[in-house]
């Protein structure tokens, strides 16, 4: 009998530079932190959170988190084993239009938002070169 995933728990995504990529994705998608260690962490706080790599872990909607970890030496590249991209879904087209202001106020460059039939997308690259997407069903 398989395994039936109802959901995904978190995605984590390597990055190189964790100040540069939390200021990205603070500015672009402001999501509340679920957790990332405090400055004057003791011991055993800091074993208890030593997952985190020295990222942070964001909350997205009710029961996903995105993470960032800072371990990375390279750029991403969407050809090679792994991840492709990360799509996170919207409520309508006009949330993509909203997003790309919110995108063109920032200087992030992205594609002009697309009709892809199931619905439409808006693409974009974080500050690795990561291709995220945002997507509003039809």
């Amino acid at each position: 009998m398989p395994i039936t995933p109802t959901g995904y728990a978190h995605v984590r995504l390597t990055v190189t530079d964790i100040e540069r990529s939390r200021a990205f994705y603070d500015a672009v998608f402001g999501l509340p932190v679920a957790f990332e260690l405090p400055a004057d962490a003791d011991e055993a706080t800091r074993d208890q959170l030593s997952f985190l790599f020295g990222g942070v872990i964001y909350r997205l909607g009710e029961s996903s988190l995105l993470g960032l970890r800072p371990v990375a030496r390279d750029r991403f590249d969407e050809d090679r084993t792994g991840l492709d991209h990360v799509a996170f879904t919207v409520g309508a087209v006009a949330d993509l239009e909203r997003a790309v202001e919110v995108l063109d106020g920032l200087g992030v460059a992205h594609e002009p938002v697309k009709d892809i039939g199931a619905g439409h997308i808006l693409e974009f690259r974080d500050p690795d070169g990561v291709a995220l997407e945002l997507f509003a069903a039809a």
